[in-house]
């Protein structure tokens, strides 16, 4: 893996992040130092992006979710406000 000093990277960033993008992970430094690793997002593919209501049919909430333990928390504080 190979690493950069920050004013190397800063001038070469958009061919770095193309082969990051390709797989070639790089690390960047300051004064020799590493300070972070740059490596592409693993982003799922079109047909495997998670969906709102992707599991309709299968959870039933109660009708009373709302209200479930409010005795309890009545209790535990003392309100019903």
């Amino acid at each position: 893996m190979n690493t950069f000093n920050i004013h190397e990277a800063k001038t070469h960033l958009s061919r770095l992040i193309d082969g990051a993008v390709k797989g070639e992970s790089f690390i960047i430094a300051k004064a020799g130092k590493p300070l972070v690793k740059v490596t592409r997002l693993d982003i799922p593919a079109g047909g495997q992006q998670r969906r709102l209501g992707f599991l309709t049919g299968h959870v039933r909430v109660p009708g009373d979710f709302d209200r479930m333990g409010s005795e309890e928390i009545t209790t535990l504080f003392g309100s019903d406000a």
